[in-house]
């Protein structure tokens, strides 16, 4: 399933695919796609990295649409800013945001813009070379991150590079040659993914070298040999391995590169960083469900257009919990409210909080003397919030108080 969204996640395109498509064959067509919706007020479109290639960022020159996309760390553009920008110390500020508890520091982003031409492609398959604006960042709080990640990997590795090196000095050669031979072997071996050609380590060089060891034979006459016999022997060749880890330099972590289509008039740097941060989009935690294989295992639909209805339904469905948070998020900003969430008063609650708050309303029918009574149960201030924000109409609840009964001559929807 292929989904645009808006900002605030509201789906506004859907699109069907095979599922054994690259994304980097998809995301520029859905990108076509979302263009040609000709959605107004559309200032541009933020992406991640799969966006990042000629094809998208022609069609978005051509168009006239801002693009914000994250570049590839394969990217040789992206290397060489990230190289820069570890050589050039002291980058401007670009945003500050507090940490997240008291302890944490507070999380500050530098960075610096620069212009690159980079190749693209137009929607006539028509190749050019088109000048691209970059802003390479470095997070401190990114960088934090990175480092107890690489510690985990590196030490992770470590217990794979231990077991290739016991393989590998357990194996004896003949000769000296056929050792060096083993050495060119083993150049390059290391944990090959998915069928994959194995790739050099890449937390830790190994560094190998040619032993020769002599190893005693037995005689092959019984008894005491004369003193004057050397003891048979022969010589055989082994490799010895010593492995060393690799330390990154310190300003080594933390760093990002954004692309955009948009001009500095258009959108400034902080502007650029702050748009790609926040992609809030609540649409993502619902397609969790749906990437379970005992959700979407016991589905077997053969036609396209059952297919697609199916995939129409669960976006309506995903739409509809986009927008109760969204709109309840709204009100509760506009009248500086808050809701009971997972940890305390909430201003920003999700889906899941809203509808957890109306578990334990309960509504109980009943009559006495052939007249409906209807006795409403745990119905607090903040559901009356909720309806509101919504736009449901909560005199339904009305004259109903937690715990007390109540003559309802209307019936409830």
């Amino acid at each position: 399933m292929s989904l645009g969204v808006s900002s605030d996640g509201l789906p506004l395109r859907l699109g069907v695919r095979d599922g054994n498509t690259s994304d980097s064959t998809e995301t520029p067509g859905a990108i076509e796609e979302c263009l040609a919706l000709g959605v107004e007020g559309v200032r541009g479109i933020v992406a991640d990295s799969k966006a990042s290639c000629k094809r998208t960022l022609g069609v978005c020159l051509e168009q006239g649409v801002g693009l914000i996309t994250l570049v590839p760390r394969t990217c040789a553009v992206r290397q060489e800013l990230e190289a820069w920008g570890q050589q050039h110390s002291g980058l401007p500020l670009l945003l500050e945001k507090p940490g997240r508890t008291r302890q944490e520091p507070p999380r500050r982003w530098h960075g610096h813009r620069g212009v690159r031409r980079v190749p693209v492609e137009y929607a006539d398959g028509r190749l050019a070379v088109a000048e691209i604006r970059f802003l390479v960042v470095h997070s401190s709080q990114l960088a934090h991150q990175a480092a107890g990640t690489y510690a985990a990997a590196q030490a992770k590795e470590a217990e794979r590079v231990t077991e290739h090196v016991r393989h590998v000095e357990a194996r004896w050669f003949a000769c000296a040659a056929d050792a060096e031979a083993a050495i060119a072997e083993y150049e390059g071996c290391g944990q090959g993914r998915r069928g994959r050609q194995p790739h050099p380590w890449r937390y830790h060089v190994l560094h190998s070298r040619v032993e020769a060891v002599s190893v005693p034979q037995k005689r092959p006459q019984r008894g005491r040999p004369p003193k004057t016999e050397r003891p048979p022997g022969e010589v055989r060749y082994g490799l010895r391995v010593s492995s060393e880890a690799v330390v990154p330099a310190e300003d080594a972590h933390g760093w990002t590169v954004l692309a955009t289509t948009l001009r500095p008039e258009e959108c400034t740097d902080t502007e650029m960083l702050q748009a790609y941060q926040e992609q809030h989009i609540p649409l993502d935690p619902g397609f969790r469900w749906i990437k379970h294989p005992a959700a979407i295992s016991p589905v077997w639909l053969e036609k396209p257009e059952r297919i697609a209805a199916l995939a129409m339904l669960t976006v309506v469905g995903l739409l509809v919990y986009a927008v109760i948070p969204r709109q309840v998020r709204l009100y509760l900003r506009d009248h500086a409210r808050h809701i009971p969430g997972n940890k305390g008063p909430t201003a920003t609650p999700t889906a899941a909080v809203v509808f957890a708050l109306f578990t334990p309303v309960t509504l109980v029918h009943c009559a006495v003397d052939n007249a409906p009574l209807l006795e409403v149960h745990g119905l607090q201030d903040y559901h009356r919030l909720v309806c509101e924000a919504v736009g449901i109409d909560h005199a339904w609840y009305q004259g109903a108080a937690a715990g007390q009964n109540s003559l309802m001559l209307t019936t409830p929807p």
